[in-house]
């Protein structure tokens, strides 16, 4: 098993997701936002699962400081929007294979580890 975590290190959830997965021995892939943005056919995959807005962090400053409390933005334009303000990003992005989440997931990561145990192999 592998995944692939999307997120920066100052955040607290991106280092909560990253130490789940070490204590579990899950091979991880971090993807540091900050140094390499997601790309916009990467976040396309997880607004397509979960909507734009799920995607974005409306509490983080960057939001605040960009002032877009009151913008409505098409998924398109949002994509376009955290391809560019990675700190507008609700973190931590978490990829394995076809399976995707948003933000801290403790639950659903546990899940996946348990299944991927349960599979012989």
């Amino acid at each position: 098993m592998e995944v692939q975590v999307f997120g920066v290190r100052k955040s607290a959830t991106t280092r909560a997701a990253l130490r789940f997965f070490a204590e579990r021995r899950v091979r991880t892939h971090f993807v540091d936002l900050l140094d390499r943005p997601a790309s916009p056919g990467e976040l396309r995959r997880f607004v397509q699962k979960f909507g734009a807005g799920a995607l974005v962090d409306r509490d983080a400053r960057r939001f605040a400081d960009l002032g877009l409390a009151h913008t409505r933005l098409s998924d398109e334009r949002w994509i376009e929007k955290l391809a560019v303000e990675p700190l507008l990003v609700r973190m931590p992005l978490v990829r394995c294979q076809q399976r995707l989440t948003v933000g801290l997931a403790e639950d659903e990561w546990r899940a996946w580890v348990e299944a991927d145990h349960s599979t012989p192999g």
